[in-house]
């Protein structure tokens, strides 16, 4: 292997006069050489993985080289000396085929005398390494050019896309702050803000020219006006109008842009700490921002309550992909493999008669080739995306980048090299969009802009007509849910037609509805919606049910929505019912963890259609049908509520104000006496809620008043002057006229759990929310907080069958689940009115032998837990970690269905709690008369149960 010097090299190639393909090999070879590597002769002698002219085509249909390609490391393209002005061209050639190039980290362009080194690698900050010649004397170039040979990752940028758009995302909150101060309003800084950043973002792109001083334009600007404000909005609303318009800054000609961004060319008087700001935003590379975030770039600069993460309302592209990927993207592939199929044999008779044949059959077999290619072109240029809650414009994004992707795939194929081959197409007039919020509407316009000219540069292709942004009409501001006719009626608003519709529409849940949007919205949409959704249903609900509507109508071919995982159960499973009776459901995640307002929720993502797909899958494997619970197993949806079941559980009343107390308090209330000789505690009672039950109790109370009149209730002088004090002044602005009026009451009375545990004494409680399902004996005097379901039973039968496998299986299926940790919800309604107990309740043969032995298998299994939850004569410092919580989690761990560490009296106690639990269960299959086997096959259990509350119900 020859050896070169730095200096050597240098006065060769300063001195050459050679045409670029007489110099290239030639000048390759002494890097090579001058690095200490092998020539692609000497490594590959067979150009395999690295060699010169590695042959393809152009998309323009021109034969094409890469002049050199080492596999997984770089690619050059060579110009002739000194042709330094070809070198963006040059590289536009690396980026229109580097798919196949394999993808090569690194895309390197030579002039044989000017180098630039670009960085190829996906989803991170981009950085070019440029230098010359004469600068090989230097270590910094020494150790790039070893760097391409040997270690190409040591090029590698240190910062991903994220993390530019997060300073990008911290620039902006200075100017962001700065107008607040002077109480701009919201949509003004957010155009404002969106103009600036495309500025910076197209000037990085080479849409606007280099100034006077050869720096970009716009940070030219910034710089000469940095400490001079008036300065800054002078210049920059000169380029601003330019933009608008077309015209000339500074000698320089601007393009004009118009897509109504520039409508509005005022520029803000910003502060000087705002315009350093700005001018840091300069060294930032904004061509590699990343659209999809600058939702959440926004938010943070707009509202400071949402700075601490970003994120908050960042949909990753990863999750977005789970739904745009089968929904719009998998029936686009399919279609592409079958072309692909039907091609293979015609280019196979196109290189037979290249090679000899005559020119009638080669122009035939090229015909035939270019209609196949045109037929999948076309369904790409031609296939329409609506997002009906589009926000700042993320699917829109990601759909219009996996379609230019395809667009390309396709053109660049090897099936189709050697043909004419036509500039892509795709373009962001096929994609549609609705958005409430002026801000999110105005940002979705430029997100999907920016998205498809960094498209268009980082392929290749950078060559735009003017003007060079198009008004987006078809992203529309208004409610996509609700809308209003002449008379003022609620009518449903006309959703643009669209072949697909993908979206992530809002979450809110029906209990804060109100709140947040106000009474007359909330009872429009009920009077709207009125014969088709329940108005305890989530506000996502709405947009399925529109999209339902739509693929009724022939309007949309194929939808892909997200939820929150509650969609599964209860009242909102109901619109997934409606969806399969007109179609049916192809694609969904079940459960899957989600940011939202920087907490971590669980949603579900639901792809369906008229019922046409035939290829389903759940939670990313394949199956044959999936339930509009999005389970594929036994289909429990259908289970009837038994009407021997009701009347016995109901949720605990709602207080709706600080109508608890500590037990200080209550223990001073309880020894007061009244004028009336009444007893406080009459009207002071326990109180447990949900927490109290899986950890351990708080000691509180609650006064009830049940449903005495203001005058009776004043008897209890103390519990009456304490909630006048505390609970009236917070009522007397509630919109509810009966909580308003009757202050001093509860919010729900609970009538129908009162009526329930009438002449009992003792009760079972349940948490509605709770990681493990328990239950637990409580005094009758107890009263449930609202986050309680009371079961009114007292025989240890009751508590024993509701604690066995068979009811927690049928209680996890049926129920829906809610919080940060996905943790189950139990309801009186969808959870225990449709459960068959053995027995209906009330005609339990109580001398039967199994009654017996669940009774009593029930009084071990309470005993014995409550003996290690409150062991006698140990102080309650000691008992904190003695918890049902902490309990079932070590019989989790006990079981192999979950890991991690446990609790160490827990961990001893789980092997005991695990034979009663199986004692109770197999009790409990005795009742039923099934065999003990199926306690370990949840499939039968569940058919079993479906059968038998049909059955019951009457319909088998």
């Amino acid at each position: 292997m020859n050896s070169l010097t730095p200096q050597r090299f240098i006065d060769k190639w300063s001195r050459t006069e050679l045409k670029e393909r007489a110099s290239a090999q030639e000048h390759f070879s002494d890097v090579c050489h001058l690095v200490g590597h092998a020539t692609p002769a000497e490594m590959d002698p067979r150009g395999e993985f690295f060699t010169y002219e590695y042959g393809m085509k152009t998309s323009e249909g021109r034969q094409g080289y890469a002049d050199v390609w080492y596999k997984d490391h770089f690619a050059i393209e060579y110009k002739g000396k000194n042709k330094y002005d070809t070198l963006d061209g040059a590289l536009q050639q690396l980026q229109r085929y580097r798919e196949n190039l394999h993808n090569p980290p690194l895309l390197v362009v030579c002039d044989i005398e000017h180098w630039e080194v670009h960085t190829n690698w996906t989803n991170t900050e981009k950085q070019v390494y440029r230098f010359t010649n004469a600068d090989i004397l230097t270590p910094r170039v020494q150790r790039i050019l070893r760097a391409l040979f040997f270690d190409p990752a040591y090029l590698h940028p240190d910062r991903t896309a994220a993390e530019v758009t997060a300073d990008a995302a911290d620039v902006f909150r200075d100017i962001a702050q700065n107008m607040r101060q002077w109480e701009a309003a919201p949509e003004r800084i957010a155009h404002f803000l969106t103009k600036l950043v495309f500025c910076l973002f197209a000037e990085d792109v080479g849409l606007l020219p280099a100034g006077v001083s050869g720096k970009r334009i716009f940070t030219e600007i910034i710089e000469a006006t940095r400490e001079k404000p008036k300065d800054f909005v002078y210049y920059t609303q000169q380029l601003f109008q330019a933009m608008a318009e077309g015209g000339k800054v500074m000698l320089r000609d601007i393009p004009y842009f118009d897509g109504r961004l520039f409508e509005d060319v005022a520029v803000e008087e910003i502060s000087y700490e705002a315009l350093a700001a700005l001018e840091k935003a300069c060294h930032l590379d904004w061509s590699a921002v990343e659209p999809a975030i600058f939702g959440t770039l926004f938010e943070r600069s707009l509202d400071p309550g949402k700075r601490a993460q970003l994120g908050a309302h960042y949909t990753s592209r990863d999750d977005i992909l789970l739904i745009v990927e089968p929904v719009l993207m998998q029936p686009l592939r399919r279609e592409w493999e079958a072309i692909q199929q039907e091609a293979a044999p015609v280019r196979e008779r196109y290189d037979a008669a290249l090679a000899s044949g005559p020119r009638a059959k080669v122009t035939a077999a090229a015909n035939e080739l270019i209609a196949l290619r045109e037929r999948i072109l076309a369904r790409l240029r031609s296939i329409t995306v609506l997002d009906p809650a589009c926000g700042s414009g993320n699917f829109l994004y990601v759909s219009l980048q996996l379609l230019k992707d395809m667009e390309k795939e396709v053109i660049l194929h090897p099936l189709f090299a050697g043909l004419q081959t036509p500039f892509p197409a795709v373009h962001p007039r096929q994609l549609f969009g609705i958005e409430i919020n002026e801000i999110a509407h105005d940002l979705a316009s430029i997100v999907v802009w920016i998205g498809y000219i960094q498209w268009q540069q980082n392929n290749g292709y950078l060559s735009f007509k003017e003007p060079i942004l198009e008004p987006l009409d078809n992203i529309r501001q208004m409610d996509a849910i609700l809308a209003f006719d002449a008379d003022g009626a609620p009518v449903e608003p006309e959703w643009p037609s669209a072949d697909v519709i993908v979206s992530n529409p809002p979450f809110l849940g029906s209990f804060k509805r109100r709140e947040q949007l106000g009474d007359s919205y909330v009872d429009a949409l009920a009077q709207l919606y009125d014969n088709r959704m329940s108005g305890f249903t989530d506000l996502v609900t709405y947009w399925f049910e529109r999209a339902k509507t739509q693929l009724q109508q022939g309007k949309v071919k194929r939808v892909g929505l997200l939820a929150t995982n509650s969609i599964r159960g209860g009242t909102n499973r109901e619109v997934l019912n409606r969806i399969k009776e007109v179609g049916d459901i192809f694609m969904a995640w079940s459960d899957r963890e989600w940011i939202l307002e920087g907490a971590a929720v669980r949603v579900s993502m639901v792809g369906f259609d008229d019922g046409s797909e035939f290829e389903k899958e759940l939670d990313g494997q394949s199956v044959a049908f999936i339930n509009s619970d999005l389970t594929k197993s036994v289909d429990v949806t259908g289970a009837q509520r038994l009407k021997e079941n009701i009347g016995i559980s109901s949720i605990g009343p709602q207080k709706d104000g600080p109508l608890d107390i500590p037990q200080d308090l209550a223990e001073t209330m309880l020894a007061a006496t009244n004028i009336s000789k009444l007893d406080n505690s009459n009207v002071v009672k326990p109180y447990m809620n949900g927490n109290d039950i899986v950890k351990r109790s708080r000691q509180y109370w609650v006064i009830d008043f049940a449903s005495l009149s203001e005058e009776e209730a004043a008897q209890y002088e103390i519990p009456f002057k304490y909630l006048e004090q505390i609970l009236k002044p917070i009522r007397s602005t509630n919109r509810d006229r009966q909580r308003r009026e009757n202050w001093w009451r509860m919010g729900r009375s609970g009538s129908d759990y009162r009526a329930s545990v009438a002449g009992l004494t003792r009760q079972i409680f349940t948490p509605r929310v709770a990681k493990h399902r328990v239950f637990v004996w409580v005094d009758v005097r107890v009263f449930p907080d609202s986050a309680v379901v009371a079961i009114a039973r007292s025989d240890d039968y009751f508590f024993g069958v509701l604690h066995s496998k068979l009811h927690e299986v049928w209680s996890l299926r049926m129920g829906t689940w809610l919080g940060k940790g996905n943790d189950p919800r139990y309801t009186p309604t969808t959870t225990f009115e449709t459960f068959p107990f053995p027995w209906p309740p009330g005609q339990e043969p109580t001398d039967h032998p199994t009654y017996r032995a669940i009774n009593a298998a029930a009084q071990q299994l309470h005993t014995e837990r409550e003996a290690w939850l409150n062991p006698p004569g140990v102080p309650e410092s000691r008992l904190k970690k003695r918890t049902l919580t902490n309990l079932y989690n070590a019989l989790q761990v006990f079981r192999g269905e979950a890991s991690g560490r446990v609790e160490t009296a827990a961990g001893d106690f789980a092997p005991r709690l695990d034979v009663l639990h199986r004692t109770l269960d197999e009790a409990v299959c005795d009742a039923y008369s099934w065999p003990h086997a199926i306690l370990a096959d949840e499939e039968e259990m569940l058919r079993r149960l479906l059968a038998l509350n049909l059955e019951r119900a009457g319909d088998a």
